[in-house]
């Protein structure tokens, strides 16, 4: 899998790329990460990616045309989508991160200011995503958490695929048990808290039983 981020700040995702189970998938080049700053594309000496929003208002909004350049520079697969992180997307959920997961190649256009040109959104991008009902600086953390989502899904990056497919969202539930690790006594403030004993049993059948019961 292949992600672009058109951003106008790539060093954000220096620490993201460089990290954990991401920094591990593109280490056995199941994933790649490319960041292009969109004040390459630009066409002034202030490197201008924003410009006031016509028929008034607070703000700034992003131009078209950088992000037109920087998307046309990138060669395509056969199998790409282009993805527009937006507050007023569709909201993304586990199934859209298994949608996306089966593409080669997902852009990825990080807003920024009051928004983006809307002839992006509909000229564009392939569609518009929003990571939940609350208002971010820009696109980028969302991206992360887009790429993140769907990188998890791609066969290889996680060492256990078996504990992907138990997950609750991936199985069609957003039911989860609680889940217990050492010690299984815990002194807090005098009080012993205790891992249920059926977990600590051994009984495969009982356990599942109880994690089926106490789902939430």
């Amino acid at each position: 899998m292949k992600f672009n981020v058109l951003t106008i700040f790539p060093n954000f995702f220096d620490s993201f790329k460089n990290e954990a189970l991401i920094a591990r998938g593109i280490k056995k080049k199941l994933l790649k990460i490319e960041t292009h700053n969109l004040r390459d594309w630009t066409a002034d000496n202030h490197k201008t990616v924003d410009g006031r929003p016509y028929g008034g208002g607070a703000g700034m909004v992003m131009m078209v045309d950088p992000i037109f350049k920087a998307v046309k520079s990138i060669k395509k697969s056969k199998k790409s989508r282009i993805v527009l992180l937006s507050a007023k997307g569709k909201v993304f959920n586990q199934k859209k991160a298994q949608e996306l997961s089966k593409y080669d190649q997902l852009t990825f256009i990080c807003g920024r200011y009051e928004g983006v040109d809307e002839r992006v959104a509909r000229n564009i991008a392939d569609e518009e995503l929003s990571i939940g009902e609350y208002v971010l600086f820009g696109g980028e953390v969302a991206t992360m958490v887009v790429m993140e989502a769907v990188s998890r899904l791609i066969p290889g990056v996680v060492a256990k695929e078996e504990s992907i497919e138990k997950e609750s969202f991936s199985n069609g539930s957003n039911r989860e048990h609680p889940q217990y690790t050492r010690p299984d006594v815990y002194i807090m403030k005098g009080k012993k808290l205790m891992v249920p004993k059926v977990l600590l049993s051994g009984d495969h059948k009982k356990i599942v039983e109880w994690r089926e019961k106490n789902s939430k």
